[in-house]
């Protein structure tokens, strides 16, 4: 029999002394045990007995099934009028009590099946996938430069000041595209962003594949560093939402960066040797169309959390109310995010001048010849490697001190690098020191998740990437204009700067969550 909760309210004129009449629980199943009335011929009173509210219910223990409720009138009878009558009425439960009273009332979230699940899993999948190609195509701009540097103060009778300004108009795009990343991501959302930064890519390599006059590469350069930018800031964002396999996910997708810096310099270290080197950006224009049909044909112009949706990930709390704040107001009051910011960039400008300018150090201080282009490999093969097998030695050691570990090693091994005159020492030192830095990335991403508000995280970390790979133009360039003056011997010396600014600004990023928005 079902289990009712209900009050009873006799419905009669107030008496004389004024007292309110009483109201009581009653528990349908204790109905067995109440004596009959009492036949008498008194008047009889109506009754009615309805269910109690929500607040009340839930004090007695007769109250625990809520599918159901009921309304027992009690009524004078006409042909016997000592009998009582009850009438009983079942009504759905969110029918006798107002919405105003189940506001608070705990739901039920549906446990998604086997099946269901099975279609969330694939579809993340494929969403990781076509973000982590889009790194991959980073990476292999990143790595395609340095092998082709000495080509084209060759062929343009350029020095290294001159040769660094594709640092500089890639610097120029990088900047740009950090600094609207998140009113583009509020205008047209995930999707459409992300296909956007890869058509500026296919601009930028359909220009530089044939050789251009210098100015009109450098502007090639600008738009590879505009479209990069905006897919590397929404990428880090989405992958950084993500609620499962977050840290595993982050170290695989800037693996993918690091496995396009690896395998660059091994095709343009060829084209260099050839006349035609510029050929080398017909296959990056290909790539770049391949990433663009890709990136359309996953996300198809959405919006970040309807993918996460799709994906079966719940919306994050306060992630509706976004626009009623401004975000870059919020984002640039947070300090722990500038710190990160400029740790990105000269951590990103690290990376970049080192495996950059490396195969022109080794060419004029160490006297390699061409093939030197195939270390620039080993420094990103190392990068890529690091990120995958150093994955446990961050979690055991912890993520945050691991920084200051690996920082200390690869400053060691830049030691070498600037005063043992080895190719072979300098080849291997410059690899290990790749899989070294490699983690640090990764680990900054997934530190941003862990101290930023989740409402903020998207555009933080747009922010923090966006200002991040403006370093891998920025320092190189510099590096160029040192070079210019002191020779390229000084790339060593301004490398080791670079690693102990990077450690000094670690330690002013905070451990765990603090009161971060004032």
């Amino acid at each position: 029999m079902s289990s009712f909760s209900m009050s009873v309210r006799p419905h009669m004129q107030r008496p004389p002394h004024g007292h309110d009449s009483d109201e009581e629980a009653v528990d349908m199943n204790e109905m067995h045990d109440m004596p009959a009335p009492l036949r008498h011929n008194t008047s009889h009173l109506p009754v009615e007995i309805h269910p109690l509210p929500t607040h009340d219910r839930i004090r007695r223990p007769s109250a625990v099934r809520l599918e159901s409720s009921a309304t027992m009138s009690y009524k004078e009878g006409h042909t016997e009028p000592s009998t009582p009558a009850y009438e009983f009425k079942k009504t759905p439960f969110n029918e006798s009590v107002s919405p105003v009273e189940l506001k608070d009332t705990p739901t039920l979230h549906n446990v998604p099946d086997a099946a269901t699940k099975k279609k969330h899993t694939r579809t993340s999948n494929i969403h990781f996938i076509a973000v982590t190609f889009a790194f991959f195509l980073s990476g292999w701009q990143d790595g395609t430069t340095g092998p082709l540097l000495p080509v084209m103060q060759t062929h343009y009778h350029i020095g290294f000041v001159l040769v660094s300004l594709v640092f500089v108009f890639a610097c120029s795009g990088f900047i740009l595209g950090a600094g609207l990343n998140v009113w583009i991501n509020e205008k047209l959302g995930f999707g459409k962003t992300m296909v956007l930064g890869s058509v500026f890519q296919i601009v930028a390599y359909a220009l530089n594949s044939p050789g251009p006059p210098f100015p009109v590469l450098v502007l090639g350069y600008f738009c590879s560093g505009f479209g990069v930018s905006l897919q590397n800031a929404q990428g880090n964002g989405f992958v950084g939402s993500l609620k499962e396999h977050k840290t595993t996910k982050l170290n695989m997708l800037h693996a993918g960066y690091g496995v396009g810096a690896f395998i660059a310099p091994l095709v343009s270290t060829k084209f260099s040797e050839s006349e035609h080197w510029s050929y080398h950006f017909i296959i990056s224009t290909g790539l770049a169309v391949l990433n663009t049909v890709m990136l359309t044909a996953v996300f198809r112009g959405k919006r970040q959390e309807d993918l996460m949706a799709e994906a079966g990930q719940e919306r994050v709390i306060g992630e509706d109310n976004v626009g009623d704040t401004n975000v870059y107001k919020a984002i640039i009051s947070i300090n722990a995010v500038h710190y990160m910011a400029i740790f990105a960039l000269i951590y990103i400008g690290t990376e970049v001048t080192l495996g950059g300018w490396i195969v022109t150090f080794i060419i004029n201080e160490r006297g390699g010849g061409p093939s030197a282009g195939y270390i620039s490999s080993g420094f990103f093969g190392g990068l890529t490697l690091g990120r995958l097998v150093l994955i446990w030695v961050s979690k055991k050691v912890g993520e945050h001190r691991v920084v200051f570990l690996y920082s200390f090693i690869a400053i060691a091994l830049e030691l070498t690098i600037w005063f043992v005159p080895s190719i072979i020492e300098n080849a291997v030192a410059v690899s290990v020191i790749g899989m070294l830095l490699g983690p640090m990335y990764p680990i900054l991403v997934g530190h941003c998740t862990r101290i930023l508000p989740p409402w903020l995280l998207t555009g933080s970390v747009g922010w923090i990437t966006g200002i991040g790979v403006s370093g891998s133009a920025m320092m190189p360039f510099f590096t160029g204009l040192i070079a210019s003056r002191y020779g390229i011997k000084s790339l060593q010396p301004l490398v080791i700067a670079m690693m102990c600014s990077m450690v000094g600004l670690w330690a002013l990023v905070p451990r765990a969550p603090r009161r971060l928005i004032e």
